[in-house]
Order: structure tokens, then C-alpha cells, then sequence
């Protein structure tokens, strides 16, 4: 079973191509023209052994907004298209990650109920180029288009680029948990309501 897929998305503000696959190495090719968003997406890609490959030109001269935002929302798209029916996958995950003094943990359940949950407090407005409010913007974009219910808790942390790279390790790592297929489950779909 081939878990790939390739989502464009062309607006007045952003032109996305987003391509992954589920069952990679954790190779990533990327280019949003936000250095730090790079950055995390690599973690997603790196902690989830998803290959990735997202190219995004954005109106990155008014800010960051709808770049992230955007981004988020093509690439709930595209892991929604390569999961498909979510025959055989665990359908949920978690996850604690440190780093140094940072701790978050990330819960996931592919559930086709768009629902996120995010606690965190950012100690820095900005992480290099990516304004740390957007990051809520990126998951719930993500959240909304994967249909999957997301709970993201930053749980210590005084150094926001610690804190934002403990969630985005944790969230790779979580997709991971949850995307893997069971060799248990025989094809069949997690859930008592025979679809998800």
C-alpha cells in the first residue's frame, strides 16, 4: 500500500505544493521562505519518518500569517489523502519530548473530528522569522483538514525555540504513533462505528 500524496493549493496569498509520504525515511525538501518554520517542518519529517516536500511562495512581505496558516491547512490535505480510509493504522498516538529545560507533550487521534487543544505560553513573541503566534494558526489549520483531534501541551519551558521545537519533535513522533500500521488489526478499521 503506497501512503503518498500531492497537494497544491494556489490563493491571491499563497502558491503550496505539499508532498508526503507516510511510510518514509524522514527525508524532508523544503523551502517556505520562513527559516525557522523549515526548521520544524524537518522535525515532522525527521520524528515522524514522513518524507516531506513542501515549496510555498507567500505575500511574506506583508508577514508570516498566511504562509503558516496555508501550509498547515495543505498539509492536513495531503496526510488525509495518503491515510485514506485509515484501514490497519493504530489511530492514536502521543508523545513526550525534552530539550534541555522544555517539555511538551502531543496527542493525537485520527478521529475525522477537527478539534485542537493547545496550551502553550511562548516566552518570545518571535523565534527568528516566525511569529510564535502562528503556530496555534499551523495546527489548526492541520487539525482541521487531516480531521483528526489534537491535543498539544507545553508542560516547562523557558526558551521559546526550545519550547516550539519540543512540540513540533513531539507532534512528528505522535503522527508516527498513530499513522503506523498494526499488524494486529488485520486491515480493519480502529473503530466500533466501522469508519472513521
Amino acid at each position: 500500500m503506497n501512503r503518498i500524496a500531492e497537494v497544491t493549493r494556489k490563493t491571491a496569498e499563497t502558491n503550496i505544493r505539499v508532498a508526503v509520504n507516510l511510510d518514509g525515511t524522514g527525508q524532508a525538501k523544503l523551502a517556505t521562505g520562513i527559516g525557522f518554520l523549515d526548521h520544524m517542518l524537518d522535525q515532522i519529517a525527521r520524528h515522524g519518518l514522513i518524507d516531506l516536500d513542501i515549496q510555498c511562495e507567500g505575500d511574506l512581505h506583508i508577514d508570516g500569517h498566511h504562509t503558516v496558516e496555508d501550509i498547515g491547512i495543505t498539509l492536513g490535505q495531503a496526510v488525509a489523502k495518503a491515510v485514506g480510509d485509515k484501514k490497519g493504522i493504530r489511530r492514536y498516538g502521543h508523545a513526550y519530548v525534552p530539550l534541555d529545560e522544555a517539555l511538551s507533550r502531543v496527542v493525537v487521534d485520527f478521529s475525522g473530528r477537527p478539534s485542537l487543544h493547545m496550551d502553550v505560553k511562548f516566552t518570545s513573541g518571535m523565534i527568528g522569522e516566525l511569529d510564535t503566534q502562528l503556530v496555534y494558526e499551523f495546527f489548526q489549520g492541520f487539525v482541521n483538514h487531516a480531521a483528526v483531534t489534537l491535543h498539544i501541551d507545553n508542560l516547562k519551558g523557558f526558551n521559546a525555540h526550545h519550547q516550539c521545537e519540543t512540540i513540533f519533535k513531539a507532534f512528528g513522533r505522535t503522527l508516527r504513533a498513530a499513522l503506523e500500521l498494526d499488524p494486529r488489526a488485520g486491515g480493519m478499521i480502529p473503530s466500533t462505528k466501522g469508519s472513521l
